[in-house]
Protein backbone atom coordinates (compact mmCIF):
# COMPACT_ATOMS: atom_id res chain seq x y z
CA UNK A 1 0.00 0.00 0.00
CA UNK A 2 1.28 3.34 -0.96
CA UNK A 3 0.43 6.76 1.42
CA UNK A 4 1.21 10.05 0.16
CA UNK A 5 2.16 12.94 2.97
CA UNK A 6 1.98 16.77 1.66
CA UNK A 7 3.88 19.16 3.74
CA UNK A 8 6.79 17.10 4.76
CA UNK A 9 8.89 19.85 5.56
CA UNK A 10 6.24 20.66 8.60
CA UNK A 11 6.11 19.79 12.30
CA UNK A 12 3.29 17.17 11.26
CA UNK A 13 4.41 16.15 7.57
CA UNK A 14 7.66 15.12 9.71
CA UNK A 15 6.44 13.04 11.72
CA UNK A 16 3.25 11.16 9.80
CA UNK A 17 6.87 10.22 7.61
CA UNK A 18 7.96 8.07 10.57
CA UNK A 19 4.91 6.88 12.09
CA UNK A 20 3.08 5.39 9.15
CA UNK A 21 6.26 3.48 7.80
CA UNK A 22 4.50 0.51 9.00
CA UNK A 23 1.72 0.36 7.18
CA UNK A 24 3.15 0.36 3.77
CA UNK A 25 5.55 2.24 1.32
CA UNK A 26 5.39 6.38 2.39
CA UNK A 27 6.16 8.98 -0.33
CA UNK A 28 6.32 12.61 0.78
CA UNK A 29 6.18 15.93 -1.09
CA UNK A 30 7.61 18.77 0.29
CA UNK A 31 6.81 22.47 -1.64
CA UNK A 32 9.65 21.98 -4.21
CA UNK A 33 7.57 18.72 -5.33
CA UNK A 34 4.00 20.05 -4.61
CA UNK A 35 3.58 23.56 -4.32
CA UNK A 36 -0.47 23.40 -2.78
CA UNK A 37 -0.69 26.62 -4.14
CA UNK A 38 -0.29 25.14 -7.94
CA UNK A 39 -3.18 23.33 -8.98
CA UNK A 40 -1.34 21.27 -11.69
CA UNK A 41 1.26 20.20 -9.21
CA UNK A 42 -0.94 18.65 -7.20
CA UNK A 43 -2.45 16.85 -9.68
CA UNK A 44 0.40 15.87 -11.26
CA UNK A 45 2.19 14.13 -8.04
CA UNK A 46 -1.06 12.21 -7.06
CA UNK A 47 -1.41 11.02 -10.28
CA UNK A 48 2.05 9.86 -10.66
CA UNK A 49 2.27 8.07 -7.60
CA UNK A 50 -1.50 6.99 -7.40
CA UNK A 51 -1.45 6.44 -3.63
CA UNK A 52 -4.00 4.47 -1.53
CA UNK A 53 -4.31 7.09 0.94
CA UNK A 54 -3.18 10.67 1.30
CA UNK A 55 -2.33 13.02 4.30
CA UNK A 56 -2.45 16.01 3.98
CA UNK A 57 -1.27 17.67 7.10
CA UNK A 58 0.57 21.06 4.22
CA UNK A 59 -1.10 24.12 5.13
CA UNK A 60 -0.98 28.13 5.21
CA UNK A 61 -0.21 28.45 8.74
CA UNK A 62 0.70 31.88 8.87
CA UNK A 63 -2.03 33.31 11.22
CA UNK A 64 -1.27 37.25 11.22
CA UNK A 65 0.10 37.01 7.55
CA UNK A 66 -2.96 35.77 6.13
CA UNK A 67 -4.94 38.79 6.72
CA UNK A 68 -2.80 40.50 4.08
CA UNK A 69 -2.76 37.38 2.34
CA UNK A 70 -6.08 36.05 1.96
CA UNK A 71 -6.07 34.91 -1.79
CA UNK A 72 -2.78 32.52 -1.11
CA UNK A 73 -4.16 30.96 2.31
CA UNK A 74 -7.73 30.57 0.46
CA UNK A 75 -6.03 28.84 -2.52
CA UNK A 76 -3.70 26.42 -0.29
CA UNK A 77 -5.88 25.59 2.87
CA UNK A 78 -9.35 25.59 0.44
CA UNK A 79 -8.61 25.52 -3.35
CA UNK A 80 -5.50 22.46 -2.79
CA UNK A 81 -7.65 20.44 -0.61
CA UNK A 82 -10.70 20.93 -3.26
CA UNK A 83 -7.98 19.15 -5.75
CA UNK A 84 -7.12 16.54 -3.46
CA UNK A 85 -10.79 15.34 -3.18
CA UNK A 86 -11.29 15.59 -6.77
CA UNK A 87 -8.06 12.98 -7.32
CA UNK A 88 -8.56 11.01 -4.01
CA UNK A 89 -12.05 10.23 -5.48
CA UNK A 90 -10.85 9.32 -8.95
CA UNK A 91 -8.19 6.96 -7.19
CA UNK A 92 -10.83 5.32 -4.57
CA UNK A 93 -7.80 6.46 -2.04
CA UNK A 94 -8.89 8.09 1.25
CA UNK A 95 -8.06 11.56 1.80
CA UNK A 96 -6.75 12.42 5.41
CA UNK A 97 -6.47 16.27 6.15
CA UNK A 98 -6.08 18.20 9.02
CA UNK A 99 -7.10 21.31 10.33
CA UNK A 100 -7.39 23.52 13.63
CA UNK A 101 -9.04 24.94 16.53
CA UNK A 102 -9.26 28.09 14.60
CA UNK A 103 -12.53 27.11 13.20
CA UNK A 104 -14.09 28.48 16.43
CA UNK A 105 -14.19 31.56 17.68
CA UNK A 106 -13.49 30.27 21.28
CA UNK A 107 -16.48 31.95 23.32
CA UNK A 108 -17.66 28.80 24.64
CA UNK A 109 -17.41 27.68 27.92
CA UNK A 110 -16.44 24.02 27.38
CA UNK A 111 -14.50 21.80 25.19
CA UNK A 112 -15.54 22.08 21.43
CA UNK A 113 -17.79 19.24 19.37
CA UNK A 114 -17.59 18.07 16.12
CA UNK A 115 -21.28 19.34 16.14
CA UNK A 116 -20.29 23.06 17.70
CA UNK A 117 -21.61 25.25 14.87
CA UNK A 118 -17.90 26.98 13.72
CA UNK A 119 -17.23 30.77 14.02
CA UNK A 120 -13.64 31.79 12.94
CA UNK A 121 -13.03 34.88 14.10
CA UNK A 122 -9.83 35.47 11.16
CA UNK A 123 -8.58 35.01 7.73
CA UNK A 124 -6.39 31.73 8.86
CA UNK A 125 -9.98 30.19 10.52
CA UNK A 126 -11.83 30.89 7.76
CA UNK A 127 -9.68 29.50 5.51
CA UNK A 128 -9.48 26.54 7.24
CA UNK A 129 -13.02 25.87 7.02
CA UNK A 130 -13.16 26.64 3.66
CA UNK A 131 -11.33 23.88 3.12
CA UNK A 132 -13.21 21.47 5.30
CA UNK A 133 -16.48 22.58 3.89
CA UNK A 134 -14.77 21.40 0.41
CA UNK A 135 -14.22 18.01 1.75
CA UNK A 136 -17.72 18.05 2.49
CA UNK A 137 -18.54 18.88 -0.52
CA UNK A 138 -16.12 15.71 -2.55
CA UNK A 139 -17.40 12.31 -2.95
CA UNK A 140 -14.23 11.06 -1.62
CA UNK A 141 -13.97 9.21 1.38
CA UNK A 142 -12.04 11.49 4.01
CA UNK A 143 -11.73 12.00 7.37
CA UNK A 144 -10.75 15.59 8.81
CA UNK A 145 -8.94 15.61 11.99
CA UNK A 146 -8.88 19.16 14.01
CA UNK A 147 -6.03 19.44 16.25
CA UNK A 148 -4.71 22.13 18.58
CA UNK A 149 -1.82 23.98 19.08
CA UNK A 150 0.89 22.01 18.08
CA UNK A 151 4.65 21.86 18.71
CA UNK A 152 7.61 19.45 17.97
CA UNK A 153 11.44 19.31 18.10
CA UNK A 154 11.78 20.68 14.85
CA UNK A 155 10.65 23.85 13.04
CA UNK A 156 8.91 27.24 13.83
CA UNK A 157 6.62 26.93 17.25
CA UNK A 158 5.56 27.90 20.73
CA UNK A 159 7.67 25.73 22.50
CA UNK A 160 10.82 26.27 20.68
CA UNK A 161 10.24 30.67 20.78
CA UNK A 162 9.90 30.09 24.10
CA UNK A 163 13.15 27.92 24.62
CA UNK A 164 15.17 30.55 22.37
CA UNK A 165 13.69 33.33 24.53
CA UNK A 166 14.34 31.72 27.62
CA UNK A 167 18.27 31.85 26.78
CA UNK A 168 18.30 35.26 25.63
CA UNK A 169 15.88 37.13 27.99
CA UNK A 170 15.73 37.44 31.90
CA UNK A 171 11.67 38.27 31.90
CA UNK A 172 8.88 37.33 29.10
CA UNK A 173 5.88 38.43 28.63
CA UNK A 174 3.42 35.43 27.65
CA UNK A 175 -0.45 35.54 27.39
CA UNK A 176 -2.71 34.00 30.32
CA UNK A 177 -6.01 34.08 29.01
CA UNK A 178 -6.15 32.29 25.62
CA UNK A 179 -6.25 27.94 26.69
CA UNK A 180 -5.95 25.08 24.90
CA UNK A 181 -4.29 21.72 24.81
CA UNK A 182 -0.54 21.63 24.00
CA UNK A 183 -0.46 18.52 21.01
CA UNK A 184 3.02 17.21 20.14
CA UNK A 185 2.93 16.66 16.75
CA UNK A 186 4.55 13.24 17.29
CA UNK A 187 0.87 12.18 19.27
CA UNK A 188 -0.84 13.43 15.83
CA UNK A 189 1.27 11.52 13.53
CA UNK A 190 0.84 8.43 16.15
CA UNK A 191 -2.74 8.41 16.68
CA UNK A 192 -2.75 9.05 12.49
CA UNK A 193 -1.23 5.41 11.79
CA UNK A 194 -3.50 3.96 14.28
CA UNK A 195 -6.09 5.97 13.03
CA UNK A 196 -5.33 4.75 9.21
CA UNK A 197 -5.23 1.45 9.89
CA UNK A 198 -8.45 1.17 11.38
CA UNK A 199 -10.25 3.32 8.61
CA UNK A 200 -8.70 0.91 6.14
CA UNK A 201 -10.76 -2.15 7.69
CA UNK A 202 -13.79 0.08 7.18
CA UNK A 203 -13.50 0.26 4.02
CA UNK A 204 -13.18 -3.19 2.99
CA UNK A 205 -15.78 -3.54 5.30
CA UNK A 206 -18.20 -1.24 3.71
CA UNK A 207 -18.83 0.36 6.75
CA UNK A 208 -16.94 3.74 6.28
CA UNK A 209 -18.20 6.97 6.71
CA UNK A 210 -16.39 10.26 6.68
CA UNK A 211 -16.48 12.83 9.29
CA UNK A 212 -14.89 15.54 11.15
CA UNK A 213 -12.90 14.62 14.67
CA UNK A 214 -11.10 16.31 16.99
CA UNK A 215 -7.64 14.81 17.99
CA UNK A 216 -5.92 17.16 20.66
CA UNK A 217 -3.81 16.03 23.51
CA UNK A 218 -6.15 15.91 27.19
CA UNK A 219 -6.28 18.19 29.76
CA UNK A 220 -5.32 22.26 28.90
CA UNK A 221 -3.81 25.12 30.11
CA UNK A 222 -2.90 28.59 29.06
CA UNK A 223 0.01 30.05 26.89
CA UNK A 224 1.63 31.41 30.22
CA UNK A 225 0.99 28.08 32.08
CA UNK A 226 2.82 26.37 29.04
CA UNK A 227 5.51 28.61 29.03
CA UNK A 228 6.93 27.92 32.46
CA UNK A 229 6.35 24.02 32.17
CA UNK A 230 8.55 23.99 28.96
CA UNK A 231 11.39 26.04 30.59
CA UNK A 232 10.91 24.25 33.81
CA UNK A 233 11.06 20.81 32.25
CA UNK A 234 14.05 22.21 29.82
CA UNK A 235 16.22 23.03 33.27
CA UNK A 236 15.62 19.29 34.30
CA UNK A 237 17.58 17.97 31.56
CA UNK A 238 21.25 17.78 32.24
CA UNK A 239 22.34 18.84 28.47
CA UNK A 240 19.81 22.06 28.22
CA UNK A 241 21.70 24.63 27.56
CA UNK A 242 21.42 27.58 30.58
CA UNK A 243 18.81 29.81 30.33
CA UNK A 244 18.69 33.74 31.70
CA UNK A 245 15.06 33.85 32.00
CA UNK A 246 14.03 34.55 36.20
CA UNK A 247 10.39 35.68 35.40
CA UNK A 248 7.60 34.79 33.16
CA UNK A 249 4.72 37.60 33.48
CA UNK A 250 1.15 36.73 32.61
CA UNK A 251 -0.88 39.58 30.77
CA UNK A 252 -3.81 39.65 28.91
CA UNK A 253 -4.29 38.86 24.77
CA UNK A 254 -4.97 43.23 24.51
CA UNK A 255 -1.27 43.41 25.91
CA UNK A 256 0.00 41.49 23.15
CA UNK A 257 -1.62 42.99 19.72
CA UNK A 258 -1.39 40.68 16.74
CA UNK A 259 -2.94 41.00 13.21
CA UNK A 260 -5.35 38.37 14.15
CA UNK A 261 -7.30 37.75 16.65
CA UNK A 262 -7.07 34.38 18.52
CA UNK A 263 -9.87 31.93 20.28
CA UNK A 264 -9.56 32.59 23.76
CA UNK A 265 -11.12 28.53 24.34
CA UNK A 266 -9.37 26.36 22.19
CA UNK A 267 -10.42 23.03 24.27
CA UNK A 268 -11.41 20.32 21.94
CA UNK A 269 -13.35 17.15 22.94
CA UNK A 270 -12.02 14.41 21.71
CA UNK A 271 -14.99 11.97 22.83
CA UNK A 272 -15.99 11.02 19.54
CA UNK A 273 -12.23 10.19 18.28
CA UNK A 274 -11.86 7.81 21.67
CA UNK A 275 -15.51 5.81 20.89
CA UNK A 276 -14.98 4.94 17.09
CA UNK A 277 -11.79 4.10 17.49
CA UNK A 278 -11.36 3.09 20.63
CA UNK A 279 -8.19 5.64 21.10
CA UNK A 280 -7.66 7.15 24.34
CA UNK A 281 -5.17 10.54 23.78
CA UNK A 282 -2.67 11.27 26.78
CA UNK A 283 -2.70 14.77 28.41
CA UNK A 284 -0.42 17.41 26.83
CA UNK A 285 2.51 16.90 29.95
CA UNK A 286 3.58 13.31 28.26
CA UNK A 287 4.09 14.76 25.05
CA UNK A 288 6.07 17.79 26.40
CA UNK A 289 8.30 15.66 28.48
CA UNK A 290 9.19 13.36 25.21
CA UNK A 291 9.62 16.41 23.11
CA UNK A 292 12.10 17.95 25.50
CA UNK A 293 13.70 14.84 26.23
CA UNK A 294 13.95 14.30 22.16
CA UNK A 295 15.87 17.55 22.44
CA UNK A 296 18.02 17.92 25.29
CA UNK A 297 18.05 14.08 26.14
Amino acid sequence: MKILVTGVGGQVGWELMRACQPLGEVVGVGRAQADLADPEAIRAVVRRERPRVILNPAAYTAVDQAEREEALALRINRDAVAILAEEAMRLGALLVHYSTDYVFDGKLARPYREDDAPHPIGVYGRSKLAGEEALRASACDWLCLRTSWLYAARGRNFLRTILRLAGEREELRVVDDQIGAPTAARLVADASAQIIARTLVERAAGTFASAVLHLSAGGAISWHGFAERVVAAARAQPRAPDMRVRRIVPIASDEYPQAAPRPRNSRLDCGALARRYDLELPRWEAGLALCVEELYG
